[in-house]
């Protein structure tokens, strides 16, 4: 039994290397192959007909139970984010992915127009335009084409593109820093293509930090670089969404006229498309409290934390310390329950203060 569970961990660590230096500051992964439970190679194939239609129940049944190897990751992962339906054919599929990396092929094209790094197996990071726009002498990828379009709506896209692109590299740099896949500057190279090319096709949202960190795992597990990028596309679809249900702006979409009502005779119906946080917001009247999810996880996590910091914390920098540790070693489902409840009883508390 021993010997089992050294193989599988080492089996584990083939698929992820780690560079030596870092092998003692990188948590240890909570993920374990469990036989019988884990959805293997030989589960995930037999879950297909003989068309290709996927037997999503099954497969999703298999996951909670013991999670995916790691070995199909990445053909898992593109069903889970939508890039294929359940229900679509070998064919079909095949269809679509050769269509989707013809695509991503001509917007690469077109971003290498103007900055020539794109697609070189390098990467930038330092500025290539000041501020004005103007291009930086002797800055690599700046002797792209500079005058694509007369428009000025879309000569200020490209300059706010082209000042982006140097704080992606940046952050790329910083990406996954221990795995040894980061080593080969190619592979940083292939995540800087893509979080470029999707700031410049998705100029509204372009870039933040945190999008590196949504986009390594794509790249470590689609070799191909295009259906990396509409993996990537599709979990920004998925936290888009997400995020709408916290946004203070869709709280206007709940009033049915400036304060004519109270919240008490709010549509049931309308509070059922959104969030439980939201609709806890809408029904206790406390619009100012919209966006206060990141103060009950600090809360949870402070609670969680309470009696050694009591116990152990001498000054500020005893406490910086011990909340430090939290990094990576928390179990975000059970910070974000303990969270939720802490706002319970704080909307219960701040309803009956209004009575």
């Amino acid at each position: 039994m021993m010997f089992l569970k050294r193989t599988t961990q080492a089996e584990l660590d083939a698929f992820y290397p780690v560079r030596p230096e870092c092998q003692e500051s990188v948590p240890k992964p909570r993920f374990k192959l469990r036989t019988g439970k884990t959805l293997s190679a030989r589960r995930w194939h037999s879950s297909f007909s003989e068309e290709g239609q996927l037997d999503i129940a099954k497969v999703l049944r298999r996951i909670q139970r013991g999670g995916v190897h790691p070995s199909i990751r990445g053909a898992v992962w593109e069903f889970l984010l939508g890039c294929y339906g359940p229900n679509s054919t070998f064919d079909d599929r095949s269809l679509i992915r050769q269509r989707r990396r013809e695509q991503y092929d001509e917007w690469k094209a077109e971003c290498k127009k103007m900055v020539p790094v794109i697609g070189s197996g390098k990467f930038l990071t330092t500025p290539i335009v000041t501020d004005d726009g103007q291009p930086i002498e002797g800055a690599p990828g700046a002797q792209g084409d500079q005058q694509l379009n007369n428009d000025p709506a879309f000569e200020k896209k490209v300059i706010q593109w082209k000042q982006v692109l140097p704080q992606i590299g940046l952050d790329v740099v910083r990406t996954d820093q221990p795995l040894v896949f980061y080593q080969n500057e190619r592979n940083q190279a292939k995540l800087w293509n893509i979080l470029s090319i999707y700031a410049w096709e998705d100029s509204d949202i372009s870039y933040v930090q945190g999008m590196n960190d949504i986009c390594s795992p794509m790249v470590v597990l689609l070799e191909n670089e295009a259906d990396a990028y509409w993996c990537f596309e599709r979990a920004m679809r998925r936290l888009l969404m997400w995020a709408m249900e916290y946004n203070p702006n869709t709280f206007l979409l709940y009033e049915t006229s400036a304060a004519a009502e109270t919240t008490a005779n709010v549509s049931e119906k309308l509070l059922k498309q959104y969030g439980k946080y939201e609709r806890n917001n809408v029904r206790t009247g406390f619009m100012d409290y919209q966006s206060g999810l990141a103060v009950f996880l600090a809360a949870s996590i402070l609670e969680n934390k309470h009696k050694r910091i009591l116990k152990e914390a001498k000054g500020l920098d005893d406490v910086v310390e011990i909340l430090g540790d939290v990094t990576g070693n928390i179990d975000a489902k059970k910070a974000c329950k303990e969270a939720l409840n802490i706002q319970k009883k704080f909307f219960k508390k701040a309803q009956l203060q209004t009575q």
